[in-house]
Parts: C-alpha cells; structure tokens; sequence
C-alpha cells in the first residue's frame, strides 16, 4: 500500500495530483501530514503544497472540464465527508488518464458519487439563503447563527453581499466555529473568541437592539394570525423546512 501525505487543503490535494503524474506513483491511502502510518505500508511520500503547482491542476481543469463540474469538485471538498478527498483524487486521475470527457459517466461509482455529494451541498446552500435569520444588535449590525451539515456557508456569501448590500452582518457557522462579516465595502472571514452571548446561536437580550424584541414579537403575532389552524400539516412544514434549522427561526420559538 502507498500513502501519500498532505496538509488536507484543496491545495494541497491538488498538489497531490500534480505529484502523483509525476512521479508515476498513484496512492492507495491520503492522510495528513503528521499521521501515524498505517500497517502494511510499502511507501509514503510527503507532498508539499505549491502554489504554482496546484495552480497548474487547476487551470488544466478548468480547460478540460465545464465550470459546473469544477464547481462540483469544489462541492465535494466543502462537503467535509470522509474519504471524499480520496474520491476527488481518483475523480481527477480518471479525468487526466483520458482524452474522453468522463463526467457525465455515471456508470462509473466515483463519478456518480460525486454528482450525489455536491448535489446535497448545494442543497445545503439554499437551505442556508432560506432558512437564515438575522438578529438586530445595538450596534445596528445584523447577526445570524447558522448550524449547516457540509461546510455550504461560503457558497452563500455571494448572495448575501448583493441582497443586503446596504447593512452591515455577521453570519456565522456554530458547527464550524467561523464567519464572514461585510461592512459595507467588503466581506472577509472572521473568528469569535469563546462568547456564550454568541456562540449560543441568539444575541443575549442586552446585545439587541431596542427594537429587536419588538420586531421579533411582531413577526411571532404575524406568523401566528396567518395561520389557519385546519390546515396545519406538521409532516409537509418538516419535509419543506428541515427541524435542524427550526432553532434560529424567530417564527418558530
């Protein structure tokens, strides 16, 4: 068995790649560097992450394959799911082994894995630009505490830049301990120390607005009076707004 190391970013794997066509040497196993070596391994090698090699990998992609499919490789890593890194380098040795275009062949296992992974991160996605809730500080910025399975938050800070351009937020990945926040000029990413006002996913009461309680009991009253009770149907309100997201909704408390 061969083991290749890396430092387990996108990078990284796509120095892998790089590494791996040349020197001829195609691993069974990717760990992180550091790793303890598993039994029964006959070699290993160390990749160090370069710019202008994993540039390379990933301007021949974009040239051999159609921009949905290198955003659905980008998918598949923001996925975060074990083994899915070993699954986008045996994506992209198939891709490079042949002059054919494989990405529509789903008789192959990899292939169709893959298109099933980034498939249920772009749903994530939306569910993210659906489901999100904003909570006014005294400070007039804008928060909202996200909990999402796959890493799908950066997919989404596009759509939240262009449609809430003119106020200042934060949102920010509970699971994942990180955020992003734009202040009006730009959106960078950012990390809380460990605050329990924030970290617990709702602005503690002396963080908020003075009129953020009033508008969060509004919304509740409007919520509340659209309903028709007859009509209420817990099974389709699960299937189209999922239970997990339910926490950081204001209508739902």
């Amino acid at each position: 068995m061969t083991v290749f190391f890396y430092d387990k970013t996108f990078e990284g794997l796509l120095s892998v790649v790089f590494d791996a066509f040349s020197l001829k040497i195609f691993p069974d196993k990717l760990l992180r560097t550091g790793d303890i070596i598993p039994m029964f391994t006959d070699a290993t090698h160390t990749v160090v992450t370069g710019e202008e090699r994993s540039m390379r990998v990933w301007n021949a992609l974009q040239n051999k394959l159609e921009k949905n499919v290198c955003n659905m490789l980008m998918y598949v890593w923001l996925s975060e799911l074990d083994g899915s890194d070993e699954l986008l380098f045996r994506y992209l040795c198939k891709t490079f082994a042949t002059t054919r275009k494989i990405e529509y062949n789903f008789g192959d296992a990899d292939i169709l894995e893959v298109e099933k992974i980034a498939r249920k991160v772009s749903h994530e996605a939306q569910y993210i630009k659906q489901f999100i809730r904003f909570q006014k500080a005294a400070d007039n910025l804008f928060f909202a505490p996200v909990k999402p399975i796959y890493n799908a938050l950066p997919l989404t800070i596009d759509h939240f830049t262009d449609r809430f351009s003119d106020q200042q937020w934060v949102i920010y990945d509970l699971r994942r301990k990180y955020g992003y926040y734009y202040d009006l000029c730009t959106t960078k990413e950012i990390t809380f120390t460990e605050d329990d006002r924030l970290l617990s996913g709702k602005l503690d009461e002396s963080l908020m607005a003075d009129d953020e309680k009033r508008f969060q009991d509004l919304w509740k009253g409007y919520f509340k009076a659209m309903t028709i009770k007859e009509r209420i149907n817990p099974r389709l309100q699960k299937k189209n707004m999922p239970v997990r997201f339910w926490q950081n909704l204001t209508e739902k408390q």
